[in-house]
């Protein structure tokens, strides 16, 4: 372990990679991992690329990728695909739509399957985001699945979060009605090449302008990301907000809020696994037989399995 971090600390992308694939798996070596490298994060600037399947995220991502690249950045990609409900597999298809800038040595990409975790996020993907920061990249873009209304996950990941949009789906706001717009920092219509283009922007602009007057108001950028075109604006645009978030001291309460939703989840995941490994599985089954016969309520039941393992206060 000791020689695969002093690799990693040395810029080693071979031990990147094998380290990311401990984390993502959520071994006990990869645990590990994380608590030698998590000093070393903190430098990146983490951006959230999200909205609904189709929007062009995946292109996107790739040409602001390229944009940042032209400024002599250096980028971490980690894109999340769908998984299989069956075999928990997944194409990882946003690979092979940012090819080009994948052969950059300025770039480094990783595809991650979601597993089934609600949210537009890979189960693990806080600490392979702590591992890539740690690695030295000055961006760390985070590609959500693309799912839906409920990709707000990504808020409490990023400090800067990207909501693309595009015209033209028959439900353009529809879509931004449950909540899924009040974690966007950028707001972004791409395929603005495309008609009802403008009319989507005048739609965003009026359901900004319901919200309160002293919150900040995030930009809206016309992008054709397939040509280019507005990347410029949105890498300047995500410099901007960085600089917000600094001079108004939200970057500090941002990592700390962070930092307490990581607590409390991981701190639940190793009370759930506690609980599956002392309580016997004939207790889980029956509790299981009591619930679907309505015996019992799933909370009694529920309480009754926590009480096996865990302290009563």
């Amino acid at each position: 372990m000791d020689e695969l971090v002093q690799r990693f600390l040395a810029g080693d992308r071979r031990a990147l990679a094998r380290i990311i694939t401990r984390v993502e798996n959520s071994t006990l070596e990869g645990r590990d991992y994380v608590r030698a490298l998590f000093p070393h994060s903190g430098r990146a600037h983490i951006v959230g690329i999200t909205g609904g399947a189709g929007s062009g995220k995946s292109t996107l991502t790739g040409a602001l990728t390229a944009e940042l690249r032209r400024r002599g950045r250096t980028v971490a990609i980690i894109a999340v695909d769908p998984s299989s409900p069956f075999t928990h597999g997944a194409l990882l298809g946003d690979r092979i739509r940012m090819q080009d800038v994948t052969m950059d040595p300025g770039v480094y990409m990783r595809s991650m399957a979601g597993r089934g975790a609600l949210g537009g996020l890979a189960p693990a993907i806080a600490d392979v985001v702590a591992v890539v920061d740690a690695f030295g990249f000055d961006y760390v873009i985070v590609e959500t699945i693309g799912a839906g209304q409920d990709e707000v996950e990504i808020a409490g990941t990023a400090m800067t979060t990207v909501l693309v949009n595009n015209p033209g789906t028959g439900d353009d706001i529809q879509a931004l009605k449950a909540g899924i717009i009040e974690i966007a920092d950028i707001l972004v219509v791409n395929k603005a090449d495309h008609p009802g283009a403008d009319v989507l922007v005048s739609q965003l602009q009026a359901l900004l302008a319901l919200s309160p007057a002293d919150h900040r108001r995030p930009p809206i950028l016309k992008t054709i990301a397939t040509r280019g075109e507005g990347l410029a604006q949105l890498a300047d645009a995500i410099d901007e907000h960085r600089a917000y978030l600094e001079q108004t001291g939200q970057l500090a309460a941002h990592r700390s809020e962070d930092a307490r939703h990581q607590l409390l989840a991981i701190t639940q995941q190793l009370i759930l696994e506690e609980i599956r490994r002392a309580a016997p599985e004939a207790v889980i089954e029956t509790l299981t037989g009591r619930i679907a016969s309505r015996e019992l309520d799933p909370h009694t039941a529920a309480e009754e399995l926590a009480a096996l393992v865990l302290p009563r206060g």
